[in-house]
């Protein structure tokens, strides 16, 4: 089973752009970041540290475009800062809400937190990738974004928004609300 652990930073903005920021500090990679792009238009890009992580991350989810780029990362535990050749963005969040129990059976998430994501955020906690493997997100926190700004090339993206409408990357989007949220992957 490979598991990632870090943090899922997502938004909209008023371009029409949405945005998720994945931040990993353990996983079979290491530590890197990633980032998932879906433009106004609904072109779907994944932006990857190297060719190995973008092909595993391609295999599993749905992109028109991969681009291989180089992604300075700065990130504290209210913040992250990530620079690339075409995205410059900036996040910031509330202290949010933990969940208290840490250690959580994998069928629990595909069940009852399955149910409460869904309800309250719109969410899945459990599902297929496209190429047939099985993946659970386990959420440890969930924080309220409080700030977003975002530039491709000189273009400023505007307010941030809910991420709306879905990007479709996979089995599940992010939350609606523009959240950061502390989670552990495990896929199978």
């Amino acid at each position: 089973m490979d598991i990632f652990e870090g943090r899922i930073t997502s938004c909209g903005f008023s371009s029409g752009d949405r945005l998720v920021i994945g931040s990993w500090k353990k996983s079979p990679f290491g530590i890197f970041a990633d980032i998932m792009w879906a433009k106004s238009d609904g072109t779907k890009v994944l932006i990857a540290p190297n060719k190995e992580i973008g092909n595993y991350i391609s295999s599993m989810y749905n992109f028109d475009i991969i681009k291989i780029e180089e992604i300075k990362l700065e990130e504290t535990q209210n913040m992250i800062k990530l620079e690339t050749e075409d995205i410059n963005c900036y996040f910031e969040w509330n202290k949010g809400i933990p969940f208290i129990i840490k250690k959580r059976p994998l069928w629990f998430v595909a069940s009852i937190e399955y149910f409460f994501g869904w309800l309250m955020f719109r969410t899945k906690t459990h599902g297929k990738t496209k190429d047939g493997k099985e993946e659970w997100y386990v959420v440890d926190r969930l924080s309220k974004l409080t700030l977003a700004k975002a530039f491709i090339g000189d273009k400023n993206l505007g307010e941030f928004t809910d991420f709306y409408p879905k990007a479709n990357f996979g089995f599940s989007d992010p939350p609606k609300m523009p959240s950061s949220v502390l989670v552990r992957s495990h896929i199978k």
